[in-house]
């Protein structure tokens, strides 16, 4: 949007975005760890799931090293958004293919042709609603970071 529009707030918007993502990619690791340790005996097994979330972490961290190394807000902004769009094209690599080449630890429950190893019912209400509800956190962050930088963005023209 910022590429169409050269609009701050959508540069803001995005950023927010991103940090959003970072977090919960942080916590989808971690918690991914401690799970990993009780269901196959170690926090890390090097599963192509979890080298692909490394690679995301990775591409995260680039983004806010590009953002903090632009002291132009117009040029960073600019930047940003080639980048973002750059790295988006990773993710159906890294989410839909990788796991799908290699052997992984993760069973694929969800497109798995054998009706035996599909997701139950009770399996699927308890992640439909854990969706929902990530999904609703997400929003809500969204929206008190966007609002955040709104408030800055007026407090920076002040003093100006």
């Amino acid at each position: 949007m910022y590429l169409r529009r050269r609009n701050p707030k959508d540069d803001h918007r995005a950023a927010v975005s991103a940090g959003l993502g970072l977090l919960f990619a942080v916590l989808a690791t971690v918690t991914g760890a401690i799970f990993a340790r009780i269901m196959w005996g170690a926090y890390w097994n090097w599963d192509p799931r979890q080298t692909s979330i490394t690679i995301l972490l990775l591409i995260y961290a680039a983004y806010f090293a590009l953002r903090g190394a632009v002291p132009d807000s117009e040029k960073r902004a600019t930047l940003a958004a080639v980048y973002s769009i750059l790295a988006f094209v990773t993710v159906p690599f890294l989410m839909f293919i990788v796991p799908r080449i290699y052997f992984s630890l993760h069973p694929d429950v969800m497109t798995n042709p054998d009706p035996d190893n599909r997701l139950d019912s009770a399996h699927l209400r308890v992640l439909l609603a854990s969706l929902a509800g990530f999904t609703g956190l997400y929003v809500w962050l969204y929206t008190l970071g966007s609002r955040i930088e709104a408030i800055r963005d007026r407090r920076q023209q002040e003093v100006l």
